[in-house]
């Protein structure tokens, strides 16, 4: 029997043991047993290392027994399949065709993380008839209670894409390495987003940076343009990742580096910057949570 049958049945036990408990609950009483966590893992450009960040932290916050989901809506560059070695056989667009459930789309990766694969379908989400809005919503409220974190794999830049997602998440970690085309990127997208948006909250991460001294560095200097010019913007630093060299072996491998050397330089990053945001998680208000994601993007979060 193979992971992502084990993981059907498992939602399916899951969407059951929900119906019983809402056809019980006669006074309205009923609530979500958990709040997920959804973060998305976004950049002004490509080749910082986004997806590596996302494949990495998975797995550190599922060995920290959060129950994670990766959505991967890098519609250009679905790269999560290559850094996890998997090769799923359908994605999200099945589900909004009809032509399969969310149960039967969804794959497992190293150590138990869920995937949803991308699809350029996800573009339709904003133009579904109400009777697919409902079906669908349906299905994320079962993933509501099965997961803690859903970490949303965005496309780099400020195309519509991107910005739809970003807009969907209940928060935002901008990917940023040192290089000065990253960094001058990674502010237009920013700038965007909160002067059409509104968006003021932010998480920044550096990624393939010497040190930790550089790191600060870097957000210091980008911190200083963002309140110059870009004022009432709250960008937060949660911390870097080390370039190392075992991480890109890792990559060649197309096996996470928290699984291949997991006592490397990077591999502690990682474990670092999980445990700072599940802090975080701890103390936000329990208003987040996955269908709340889907509900925006399925009535259309960017106009």
């Amino acid at each position: 029997m193979d992971q992502a049958t084990n993981l059907r049945r498992m939602i399916k036990g899951e969407s059951d043991r929900i119906h019983i408990l809402k056809k019980g609950n006669k006074d309205g009483l009923f609530s979500t047993i958990n709040t997920p966590e959804v973060i998305a893992i976004t950049s002004g450009k490509g080749g910082v290392g986004k997806t590596n960040v996302v494949g990495n932290l998975a797995i550190a916050c599922q060995r920290m027994g959060k129950k994670v989901l990766i959505f991967d809506a890098d519609l250009g560059l679905a790269n999560i399949d290559i850094i996890y070695g998997i090769n799923p056989k359908h994605s999200i667009e099945d589900v909004i065709t009809g032509k399969k459930e969310l149960s039967q789309i969804i794959v497992k990766g190293p150590e138990d993380v869920a995937i949803i694969p991308a699809s350029s379908g996800v573009q339709e989400l904003a133009h579904l008839t109400e009777g697919q809005k409902i079906n669908l919503l349906n299905e994320f409220d079962v993933l509501n209670n099965m997961f803690d974190v859903l970490l949303v794999d965005t496309g780099a830049g400020i195309s519509s894409n991107v910005i739809y997602f970003n807009l969907a998440a209940e928060e935002r970690m901008v990917v940023v390495t040192p290089e000065p085309t990253s960094i001058t990127d990674a502010y237009a997208l920013i700038k965007v987003m909160f002067y059409q948006h509104g968006i003021k909250n932010f998480l920044l991460l550096l990624n393939m940076v010497k040190n930790e001294k550089e790191a600060k560095s870097v957000y210091q200097n980008l911190s200083k343009a963002v309140s110059r010019f870009l004022r009432d913007i709250s960008l937060d630093y949660v911390g870097f990742i080390p370039w190392d060299s075992l991480l890109q072996e890792s990559v060649t491998k197309r096996k996470p580096v928290m699984c291949c050397y997991p006592e490397s330089s990077s591999s502690n990053s990682f474990t670092e910057l999980a445990n700072h945001l599940l802090r975080q998680t701890d103390r936000r208000p329990m208003d987040g949570n996955i269908k709340f994601f889907w509900k925006r993007l399925m009535s259309g979060a960017v106009d």
